[in-house]
């Protein structure tokens, strides 16, 4: 198999003049790159693809704003990244249920707000195969058997990442166990 390799400063510098081959060859020549770090950090392939495109769509569009050209990699990892939280966020926020006659106050908005931002990294720092049980089971709301089947795993596999998903969340968030057991 031959290794693909990142798109060199001289064609990133090009780009960053304004030169549209140069630009239209390095989106090109990204994309593999975007596209298989999407996939180890979104929930679905559809979320992947759909970060990995907007990731490409930034390059294109900002491309002149990259201060140094040995930084695109970096660059686009973060904004995959970022990308790939702001779908989780959204996804969250499209589960929970709308209370119109409950007010929260700006202050609880804005503990709501970063609690949620430390769930999102605590998930974005799994492993891959741990985040996504994690995000299928318990974000999307799939029957354990159905995120087991989706990703070709038996139930006690799928039950084992998703145990230490949740623990390694735990830790992270600094939960005591007695704590997360009744919020689960």
């Amino acid at each position: 198999m031959a290794e693909v390799r990142w798109p060199d400063e001289q064609l990133v510098a090009a780009a960053q003049s304004g030169d549209t081959e140069s630009i239209a060859t390095l989106v090109s020549g990204a994309h593999p790159h975007v596209r298989r770090f999407a996939y180890s950090l979104c929930a679905t392939p559809e979320d992947a693809e759909d970060a990995a495109q907007e990731a490409l769509i930034v390059l294109y569009r900002k491309i002149g704003t990259l201060r140094a050209s040995g930084a695109l990699a970096s660059w686009m990892f973060r904004i995959v990244r970022n990308e790939c939280l702001r779908q989780l966020r959204s996804m969250s926020r499209r589960s929970e249920p709308v209370v119109e006659e409950c007010v929260v106050s700006a202050e609880d908005a804005a503990m709501r707000h970063l609690e949620a931002e430390r769930v999102a990294a605590a998930i974005a720092g799994l492993p891959d195969d741990q985040r996504r049980v994690l995000i299928m089971r318990d974000v999307q709301g799939y029957s354990g058997r159905m995120v087991a089947d989706l990703l070709g795993l038996s139930t006690a596999a799928m039950k084992s990442r998703l145990h230490r998903a949740r623990s390694a969340v735990h830790d992270t968030l600094g939960i005591r166990c007695r704590e997360a057991a009744d919020e689960w």
